[in-house]
């Protein structure tokens, strides 16, 4: 599944502008699977819920250029559909070869019922 949001405003006025971004809501997520979101400003996000936690990384692989949402998640593991290398969900780290190099992770945090990322 891919969400693509351009925009949704936050409610919040006492956070700085640009730290956090909206990317979805929480009810488009599919649990136990990848949810690819695609926002202005960051590059394709992956998006997991896995019992009942979010869990956001960058969606391509690593080690190639494949989308890690088409990918089999098995616990906290995500296997890249190309290459079978797998990455830890939650730290981002790779944990089959041949993917070497971590993925990006992200905070997440719900407001109003939309799943958003804290950006740095």
């Amino acid at each position: 599944m891919t969400v693509e949001q351009t925009q949704i405003a936050s409610k919040d006025d006492d956070q700085p502008i640009g730290s956090w971004r909206a990317l979805c809501p929480v009810g488009d997520v599919v649990p136990e699977a990848g949810t690819r979101v695609v926002v202005d400003g960051l590059p394709p996000l992956a998006v997991f819920l896995l019992d009942g936690e979010f869990f956001v990384t960058a969606d391509t692989c690593s080690h190639g250029e494949a989308s890690l949402c088409d990918g089999f998640v098995e616990g906290c593991e995500i296997e890249c559909p190309w290459h079978a290398g797998k990455f830890d969900i939650r730290t981002g780290q790779a944990t089959a070869f041949p993917a070497v190099e971590p993925i990006q992770i992200y905070r997440p945090s719900i407001r109003d019922g939309i799943l958003g990322v804290e950006v740095d």
